[in-house]
């Protein structure tokens, strides 16, 4: 599997005339060479994976990692180093970019100080970033074996999430028994259909959620805060939902008990069939920008503004190529994976949002992800 994504990364640069390609983002060292969970430049100590237009790979790693990375990267070649033992990860640089020609980066994912040593002998660079969006946007069947099991997680999640919620009960509880039942659960498949110790089942990310006059902050965490009858209460996955590596969005909006404000049932009801819009002009040769407009006419027809794009596809990354938005003209195809989004909000008063990420297939979508949106399955009795 990753000896066929370098060859066909490879071919990509020998057509752009890049001899050198030179990869710092983590998502993507992973999906070329399977590398992962390693310390990062958070602690000063660069990766980098080299790969050559003639098909030659060469990772940089820490010695610290050299176990790991034996274990999990393939590549011809792991090139280890240590904290302040000659040149540590620069030595590797000159023989790799030596020669002439043009050598692919990544502008906007590589470590400033990895960017300075790469102009010291490289002045000429090009951007390596669209090449590898392509490669990804189109999802192996291994990756959608990942995508559907992602999808089982995020469901549990999701249930154990809702069951959760009450009168009385503060956040970090449902919290709590989010990450519980998605780790559970991803340890369950990974027993089952896959063989690799390295790779944690636990969930993380700081669980989004948002209860009562909260419910306008998109991005609010689980906090201490009290849940009390009659609230609105919003949960999103988008940064839990990451079983073995892959990652899908999903949200919805419940309510304690019941809805005492007809304006939020009313939001609710736009956010609902702004989704349900998207996700039926959701189809192959239709364009990204496309899905976007029938989302937001659904909601612009009902009095209000958009307030984000509709969905951006996922994968090894939280977001990659297309973007649900205007302007991304990119040819919806099979075997891409969207995460979907209907929402409205009225500003400082409430926020409703659906969300869920699908699967195209050869002519409509599959779900992955699946919670029912009718107010008897959101209004919590």
């Amino acid at each position: 599997m990753y000896q066929t994504r370098q060859a066909a990364f490879c071919s990509a640069l020998r057509d752009a005339g890049i001899h050198t390609a030179l990869v710092t983002d983590d998502d993507n060292v992973y999906y070329l060479c399977g590398y992962y969970d390693y310390l990062h430049m958070d602690f000063g100590r660069p990766t980098v994976l080299a790969l050559t237009a003639g098909g030659e790979s060469v990772l940089i790693t820490p010695q610290m990692e050299l176990d790991m990375a034996t274990a999990a990267a393939k590549v011809d070649r792991i090139a280890a180093w240590n904290d302040g033992e000659g040149a540590e990860w620069r030595a590797e640089l000159p023989a790799l970019l030596a020669g002439d020609g043009v050598v692919g980066v990544e502008p906007d994912a590589m470590p400033p100080v990895v960017a300075r040593a790469v102009r010291e002998h490289a002045p000429d660079t090009a951007d390596i970033t669209p090449i590898l969006a392509r490669l990804r946007q189109i999802k192996s069947d291994d990756e959608i074996q990942l995508a559907r099991h992602a999808g089982v997680v995020a469901n549990a999640m999701m249930a154990a999430g809702r069951d959760a919620i009450g009168d009385g009960v503060a956040e970090f509880e449902v919290a709590l028994a989010t990450g519980a039942a998605g780790t559970r659960t991803a340890a369950a498949l990974l027993a089952e259909h896959y063989g690799d110790a390295c790779m944690s089942p636990n969930t993380h990310f700081l669980q989004i959620m948002a209860s009562g006059p909260e419910i306008t902050k998109p991005h609010h965490r689980a906090s201490t805060r009290i849940m009390r009858y009659g609230e609105p209460v919003f949960l999103c996955f988008c940064g839990m939902t990451n079983f073995h590596r892959f990652k899908l969005g999903f949200d919805r909006t419940f309510w304690v008990g019941e809805i005492t404000d007809p304006l939020q049932e009313r939001l609710y009801h736009v956010a609902v069939e702004s989704q349900r819009a998207a996700l039926d002009a959701l189809r192959p040769g239709v364009t990204a920008e496309s899905v976007h407009a029938a989302y937001a006419e659904v909601i612009q027809s009902a009095g209000f503004d958009y307030p984000f794009r509709c969905g951006r596809a996922t994968g090894y990354s939280f977001l990659e190529s297309p973007q649900l938005v205007t302007g991304d003209r990119t040819v919806i195809q099979p075997g891409m994976v969207l995460a979907v989004d209907g929402s409205v909000s009225q500003a400082k008063t409430f926020r409703a949002q659906v969300g869920d990420s699908v699967l195209v297939t050869a002519d409509s979508w599959e779900p992955l992800t699946a919670h029912p949106k009718s107010l008897a399955d959101v209004v919590l009795k």
